[in-house]
């Protein structure tokens, strides 16, 4: 039971830093051009925190009658965090083993996001994410 509520916690807080991520990256600056700096990686360790917290929010989802709409977010969550951990100021060498994965998964799908192809490697797709998610969580110090 302690371990369902704190797994819930952690969902809960993962979700909540995730829409902080995403409100606080997108005002425009005074003169009328976006934060962005044209980049679609992210580039600090908060990023990290930030798309893995996403991805997360992916766990007790699942595939409804259309899986398609489902895997594709599965999808761009995993690709996000990819760009982040390259993007992180520890360098990709810190993430080897989640950008090794996600890799694995992008040359299966072949550039192919369709909702066909990601529905025919479902299995692929959620078990990246669920090899990503438990890295993860072996290491603490880059999400929290």
């Amino acid at each position: 039971m302690t371990r369902t509520s704190s797994v819930r916690r952690v969902a809960l807080l993962a979700a909540a830093l995730a829409a902080l991520a995403v409100s606080c990256g997108t005002a425009p600056e005074p003169d009328g051009t976006p934060t962005t700096s044209g980049s679609t990686a992210p580039s600090s360790g908060e990023d990290v925190r930030g798309a893995f917290a996403t991805l997360q929010a992916t766990l007790y989802d699942s595939c409804a009658a259309d899986c398609g709409p489902f895997l594709g977010r599965v999808h761009q969550e995993l690709q996000e965090l990819d760009g982040a951990m390259k993007a992180d100021p520890k360098g990709p060498g810190h993430f080897p083993e989640p950008i090794q994965k996600i890799a694995e998964l992008n040359k299966t799908l072949a550039g192919d996001s369709s909702s066909e192809n990601l529905k025919k490697h479902e299995k692929v797709i959620i078990g990246t994410r669920d090899f990503v998610n438990t890295w993860m969580q072996g290491h603490p110090d880059d999400y929290r």
